[in-house]
């Protein structure tokens, strides 16, 4: 049974210094499922004196411990990954084979990348008379989200184990049981005490005392930009690193002589994939201004076959957003849209017809966006795609970096040299041509205000790294 009520700090499943609690509630039934306890800075400070001692011994273990480690996790992790889904699922609102197959696929898949790269991993390397070497680089801070669970918790655990480095995971207070599990999985595959730890919390308690706290010395966020902001200023007094990946408004450009049919109903299923709730999804379709009526009545026909549900029952292509108050936001946002005069393709205000109770927002397309209007600036975080009009190429490249945002980019073309000259043009950290989806062996990250950290594959290794020259290592 899963013990909502304790953290995992040094080894062992312990109680908050102070007990308080928060309700879960499942956001397809708005009914609390249970309690989750939520922790303070003393017990922060308990997690982080733990993962302080760990280090002396654990940065000092073999590429083949950990490797093994690894290999013992991976196996734990596939016998309980069904669990794992059904937990996002439940505590987030993605449909269940989406939660199976996608939600916990993915933190199966980084556990298995970085295993990959671990093998091979060059920490030494020699530079004419010095060697340089990647040392691990302590004792790390992880704040993760509730929209890709397991993504993110993996993303930056499985590195960071693979690294020598030991942790703290807050998180978020939406989605605990996969993050607990996770945890009995780290448990029972043997990783020594104090190496990781959890303290479920808030980012007003916790969040900001692993920020502030001088004897962590990195930070690994992944949240919205607001947050980010804090995060990084709280940790600026101690130095410490801070890598960041934050949110987007994504932009998905279509050009004249790309496979409207395929581009468009790709674009639109894509947006609509995990309800809208992911930070690079592809929000804005710039296409051309003459196939706008085109472009909308494809995109229609999309959002209509799209069916908003109970994630247990089959069928259904999206479930609920996560919470009351993301719901609110995105109601306002769409009625924001009509109000400054975007056309309404699909969807809109409400939840969908035949659903009374659920955070569940109607898959809604808007025409006609232009770049001043709200829902082309901000993110909505939510089913919502707005359509933009481009006079030329050159003027989508423009509109499509006309963002403070940079986390990815889109780009459909009658070919593939030309939607690589555009895609070279959009400035963001990841660009997917004609379709394709992301390497998970390449990094993931953003431009400008979208963060400034790289996760996934190798590249995922460096922020977990010190990098130290030795002069003279060869030298008698």
């Amino acid at each position: 049974m899963i013990n909502r009520l304790k953290f995992y700090i040094d080894g062992a499943w312990v109680d908050p210094v102070v007990m308080k609690t928060t309700q879960v509630v499942n956001p397809a039934t708005e009914e609390p499922m249970y309690e989750v306890a939520l922790g303070s800075k003393a017990d922060v400070d308990k997690a982080v004196a733990a993962a302080r001692r760990a280090f002396e011994t654990y940065s000092q273990t073999s590429r083949e411990e950990r490797v093994a480690l690894l290999e013992r996790i991976i196996a734990l992790y596939k016998a309980r990954a069904k669990e794992i889904g059904a937990a996002v699922s439940d505590e987030m609102g993605a449909p269940l084979p989406m939660a199976e197959r996608l939600q916990a696929g993915a933190g199966l898949g980084h556990l298995m990348s970085t295993l990959d790269v671990l093998k091979n991993y060059a920490f030494e390397e020699p530079i004419g008379s010095a060697v340089v070497v990647r040392e691990p680089i302590g004792v790390v801070g992880m704040i993760t989200p509730w929209n890709w669970p397991l993504n993110q918790i993996a993303c930056k655990v499985a590195p960071a184990l693979a690294a020598g480095c030991t942790m703290i995971l807050k998180p978020s207070e939406f989605t605990p049981t996969s993050a607990l599990i996770f945890a009995e999985i780290l448990h029972e595959a043997g990783v020594p005490k104090g190496v990781f730890n959890l303290v479920n919390g808030l980012g007003p308690d916790v969040g900001v005392a692993m920020s502030e706290h001088p004897d962590i010395d990195m930070i690994s966020f992944t949240g919205s930009t607001r947050a980010g902001v804090d995060v990084a200023q709280r940790a600026a007094p101690t130095v410490k690193r801070v890598s960041q990946e934050l949110g987007g408004k994504s932009p998905n450009v279509i050009l004249e002589d790309a496979d409207l049919g395929k581009a468009v109903t790709g674009g639109v299923v894509h947006m609509f994939n995990n309800s809208g709730q992911s930070c690079n999804a592809p929000s804005r379709m710039i296409v051309p201004s003459s196939k706008m009526a085109e472009v909308s009545a494809i995109a229609k026909e999309v959002a209509e076959k799209t069916r908003a549900g109970d994630p247990r029952a089959e069928g259904t292509t999206i479930g609920p957003v996560v919470n009351r108050r993301q719901w609110e936001r995105i109601q306002s946002l769409i009625q924001k849209g009509i109000d400054e005069g975007a056309t309404l393709v699909a969807g809109g205000p409400g939840r969908p017809e035949g659903l009374d109770k659920g955070f569940y927002v109607q898959p809604t397309i808007f025409a006609d966006v232009t770049e001043d209007m709200t829902i082309a600036r901000e993110e909505i975080f939510g089913p919502v795609l707005a359509i933009m009009g481009a006079k030329d190429e050159a003027d989508a490249v423009r509109i499509a970096n006309d963002t403070p945002y940079g986390l990815a980019g889109y780009v459909s073309a009658g070919s593939v040299e030309r939607a690589r000259k555009v895609g070279r043009q959009i400035r963001a950290g990841n660009v997917n041509l004609q379709g394709v989806p992301n390497e998970r062996t390449a990094p993931f990250g953003g431009y400008k205000q979208s963060g400034n950290g790289r996760e996934w594959g190798r590249f995922g290794f460096d922020d977990y790294l010190e990098v130290k020259a030795i002069a003279g290592f060869g030298e008698a």
